[in-house]
């Protein structure tokens, strides 16, 4: 049996601070690598190597991961769409500008509120939590929307390929909350996700980029560590064990504290300029994430709901 809490909690909204925060700094950490190994090829050992560590843990663990459950096909649909959300996100960096793609990625919060709204009926939103989103969207495009111009056409094809990466990426989270992935072991629905990964990433290393690998400096073997133990390993298992036990959208709502933390992050370890625009931002971001986690005073409390496993 899975514990479905209607809101998030302290612990919940500290930990998901965390995850934002671990995923802001990824940014910088990938920038630090890419002068010696793309960010492809990053991606690809990243998924090679927290494959091991999961199937390491799940095994010290003693967790079942081979019996029928009825997971595998969705485990496998799960894995592509996350497979296919970084080839899209690689590729599109190729033509448009990382600003834009941080704009058109961050679509994806609405991809899951509209997904939740039809296949998870439990989790549907309010207006005023529609509104939060849009708010906290709003606080994105003010940080990051310098760039927005009128765009050629290769930026166009980057664009789009963007807004497909965010489809993607928000389906994804639709696909485990609304299938059986939402119920088994979240060591298990992110095993699915990195062992697809590591058999489909390396065909978009033959149209995303070029493979560049030079002998990593200790700084760059720090930054694949981190990004393969603590990213793909602890921060997703922390992720999945999350969207389990609590509502899609509010969960979403927090992803839009990712870029800003790599913004700060940057500014700290790579002395790039901070602007007021920055903190107006937030502004509007917090506000949006209060928006669509607040409890109606009005409504009752339901705390916890048990959902049943299939």
């Amino acid at each position: 049996m899975a514990t479905q809490k209607a809101h998030l909690d302290g612990f919940a909204m500290i930990l998901l601070v965390g995850l934002c925060a671990s995923w802001g700094l990824q940014q910088v950490a990938i920038k630090v690598a890419a002068t010696e190994i793309s960010p492809i090829l990053q991606s690809c050992f990243r998924s090679f190597g927290a494959t091991v560590f999961v199937f390491l843990w799940v095994c010290w663990r003693k967790k079942p991961i081979f019996q029928r459950d009825g997971t595998l096909w969705w485990g496998l649909l799960a894995g592509t769409l996350f497979s296919v959300e970084f080839l899209l996100l690689y590729w599109g960096l190729e033509f448009t500008d990382a600003s834009r793609a941080i704009i058109f990625l961050y679509l994806s919060p609405f991809v899951v509120a509209i997904g939740t709204q039809i296949f998870v009926p439990s989790e549907k939103l309010t207006l005023l939590q529609v509104v939060g989103l849009g708010c906290s969207f709003f606080g994105i495009c003010i940080a990051f929307g310098e760039s927005i111009t009128l765009p050629s056409e290769e930026k166009v094809l980057g664009d789009a390929m963007l807004i497909l990466a965010a489809i993607f990426w928000g389906a994804t989270t639709v696909v485990i909350k609304a299938s059986p992935l939402a119920v088994i072991a979240p060591s298990k629905t992110l095993l699915y996700q990195l062992a697809v990964s590591t058999v489909l990433l390396p065909f978009g290393l033959l149209v995303v980029d070029t493979p560049q690998l030079q002998t990593p400096s200790p700084l760059t073997f720090v930054s694949l560590l981190y990004q393969t133990i603590w990213i793909a390993t602890v921060t997703y298992l922390a992720w999945f064990w999350l969207i389990r036990h609590y509502p899609a959208p509010r969960l979403a709502s927090f992803s839009f504290l990712a870029p800003f933390f790599g913004v700060f992050a940057g500014i700290i370890l790579l002395d790039e300029p901070m602007t007021a625009a920055l903190f107006v931002a937030m502004i509007f971001v917090a506000l949006g994430i209060y928006l669509v986690n607040r409890t109606p005073s009005s409504s009752p409390k339901k705390e916890e709901v048990t959902s049943k496993t299939s």
